[in-house]
Order: structure tokens, then C-alpha cells, then sequence
């Protein structure tokens, strides 16, 4: 399969303390001309099989201490374990307050000390529980247990990606429900990225006191990963122009609705690549063998992103393009290996036979 070469812009960061002085410099190549060939070796993506199929609105995936797979679906409530060597699918029951509609319903999942962590869109608000599970064949979920409350919610731009950090503390993706003033206050949990303990308090060192909000100025955030260098990285949705992968900074702001994609504006965080709504729409990321990598929705590909041990990145690099429908969510599995959803029930897709399904790939 060719590697395609995408438009990008690339830009370098600056440094990652809370406070720290400086704007980021300028991008390197102008919004929309094309990047310079990478010299790096050439990388490889392989569908090894498919782990399972026949998924319902796929959105989190999870991994179980001993390999094995959790996945929420979005419409329907449920969360399914899956055998990761078998694919057998054992459904852990329905998770109690989802409220379905438009882009929301039950969202991001994470596993951490016994607990699966779900992010959902409640009658109200969007919100993080969680609930106990032994990890059993015959276990089941134990009750929700909020952990925070108060995300707004609306038909579009919910967030939902979850996740825990190398710091142990849980970080989540909002969205501004398509209200765009709220990306910019920091007294909303819209259109941000968060950071918390585990109970959902404010985790120690946050950029704003007694705040959970960590970053600011986002429209829509959906994919978090970190790198082996313990950097925080995350995928955004535009709204026409220009999607973004941007590196995050505690306290920092990275400008919608003022900016969208790269700005000569010093108050905002350029991101380190952008695409062309077209080609990408990124919902989950991962780290992998030195690189981001990326599932595209309306773009229908995987985006692979390699990553320099300075502030920067290289030469993005795209997989799968239009091979499996829609591409949800992508989870590091360990030794070059990655799961990927597909999302073609989601609603806005066409589905075929075996949709929706989880892949296994071989990553270098």
C-alpha cells in the first residue's frame, strides 16, 4: 500500500512549563504547501486480521491488565469485552444515564486499579464515571460512581476521549457543543482538555487553581496519547480548513474560535501539523515504534505522524486510505502492534458486511 503524502504544516513548540515565556515560531512551510520528503526509513502498515466484527457504533476501546479488549458502544449503552487472541465478544452489560443523540451517548473508555472509567453524554451534561469490574468472564460492571459532572453537551462536539497519563492522573477531551465562545473561558469545561485525580479533583500542579481545566481554546478534542518522552499530544477537530495535531502545554491556549489552524497570533499555540478537513477528521491517536498515529473519519485513512526528540515532527504519512470506511479509534497494543476500529454504523457512514469490526496491525 503507497504511502500519501499530505499537506501539512509544521511548526516548532514551545517549551512545555506552565508560564513559560516566548510564542511559538512561525510554521515552517506556508498553511497548505507541501511538506519536504522525509529521510527517515520508510514505514509500513500491515492488516494482520480482524479481532472482531459485527460492532454497533464502536467509540471507546479499552485494554484489560491481561490484554483483552473493552469496547463502549455509543448508541447503544453497552460495553462488550473482547477475547484479544479469540475475538469472542462478552457483553458487560449496559451502563445506566446515557442519553444517545447526534454525537453523543457513551463516549471514551479507560481501565484503571479495577475500575473501568466511561465518559457519556447524560440528560444534562456529559460526564466521567466509573464503575468497578472485576475482569471476570462472569463479572459484570458495577454501579456508576460520577467522577465529574458539568461538561457541556449538545447534537455536536462532545469530546469524549479519555485517558490516564504517565503521571496517574486522568485527563480528558471536551468539546464546546458547538457554542464557540466557551472554548475561550476558562470558568467552562467546554472545549478543553482536562486533568484530574482519579476522583475527578483538580490534579496537583494545574495551571489554574482549583481548576481542572489544564489547556484552553479547543473546538473539539478527541484523541490524547503521550510519547515516550512523557509529552502530551492531541487531535482536533476544524471546522472546514484545518484539522490539528497539537502538543500540549499546561495553561496554554490554542485559539479557536479566533484562529483555526496556524496563526502569526502570539497568544495562541500553533499546532504542530494540520490537514485539510477532507483527509483526515481525527478522532482516536496513539504512540507507537516513534510516531503519532492518527484515525481519520471523513478522511478515511490512518495518519501516521513520526516524531524528532526535539518539539517537532515529521513528514506525515497516510495508510489505509479508503480501505476500511471510516476510522474511529487506534490503541497501542505493545511490539509494533495497534487495534483500530472502524466507524461506519456511526450514522454517518456506509456500512458493510462485518461492519463494524476492530483490526489488528502491524506497525514500523
Amino acid at each position: 500500500m503507497g504511502a500519501v503524502w499530505a499537506a501539512v504544516v509544521l511548526v516548532l513548540v514551545t517549551g512545555c512549563s506552565a508560564g513559560g515565556s516566548g510564542s511559538p515560531s512561525p510554521p515552517a512551510t506556508e498553511p497548505g504547501t507541501a511538506a519536504a520528503p522525509s529521510r527517515s526509513a520508510p514505514a509500513a502498515v500491515r492488516v494482520a486480521g480482524t479481532l472482531t466484527e459485527d460492532l454497533e457504533s464502536p467509540w471507546g476501546l479499552a485494554a484489560l491488565p491481561g490484554g483483552d479488549l473493552l469496547v463502549a458502544s455509543r448508541d447503544q449503552r453497552t460495553i462488550t469485552r473482547v477475547d484479544a487472541r479469540t475475538g469472542r465478544k462478552t457483553p458487560l452489560g449496559e451502563v445506566p444515564g446515557v442519553v444517545p443523540g447526534g454525537e453523543g451517548g457513551l463516549l471514551g473508555l479507560a481501565v484503571r486499579d479495577g475500575r473501568v472509567y466511561a465518559y457519556f453524554t447524560a440528560e444534562s451534561d456529559n460526564r466521567i464515571v466509573r464503575m468497578a469490574y472485576g475482569g471476570g468472564d462472569a463479572d459484570r460492571l458495577g454501579a456508576p460512581e460520577v467522577v465529574l459532572s458539568g461538561i457541556p453537551k449538545g447534537n455536536v462536539h462532545n469530546g469524549g476521549r479519555i485517558a490516564f497519563g504517565p503521571d496517574g492522573m486522568l485527563y480528558a477531551g471536551t468539546g464546546e457543543r458547538g457554542e464557540t465562545g466557551l472554548a475561550q473561558s476558562v470558568e467552562s469545561l467546554g472545549g478543553k482538555i482536562l486533568r484530574m485525580t482519579p476522583e475527578g479533583k483538580p490534579a496537583p500542579g494545574n495551571p489554574f487553581a482549583g481548576s481542572v481545566v489544564y489547556s484552553y481554546g479547543h473546538r473539539n478534542v478527541q484523541g490524547l496519547a503521550w510519547d515516550a518522552d512523557g509529552r502530551l499530544w492531541a487531535a482536533e477537530f476544524g471546522q472546514n480548513t484545518w484539522d490539528e495535531l497539537n502538543l500540549i502545554q499546561p495553561g496554554k491556549n490554542y485559539g479557536w474560535p479566533k484562529v483555526e489552524g496556524s496563526s502569526d497570533v502570539s497568544d495562541f499555540v500553533n499546532p504542530v501539523a494540520q490537514w485539510k478537513t477532507s483527509e483526515a477528521s481525527p478522532s482516536g491517536i496513539a504512540y507507537a515504534e516513534g510516531a503519532i498515529w492518527m484515525a481519520g473519519l471523513r478522511g478515511e485513512r490512518l495518519w501516521r505522524i513520526p516524531l524528532s526528540g526535539a518539539e517537532r515532527a515529521g513528514d506525515p504519512q497516510a495508510f489505509l486510505v479508503e480501505e476500511h470506511g471510516r476510522l474511529r479509534t487506534v490503541l497501542a497494543a505493545g511490539d509494533g502492534r495497534l487495534w483500530l476500529t472502524t466507524s461506519e454504523t456511526d450514522t454517518r457512514g456506509t456500512p458493510g458486511p462485518g461492519d463494524d469490526k476492530i483490526l489488528r496491525l502491524e506497525v514500523r
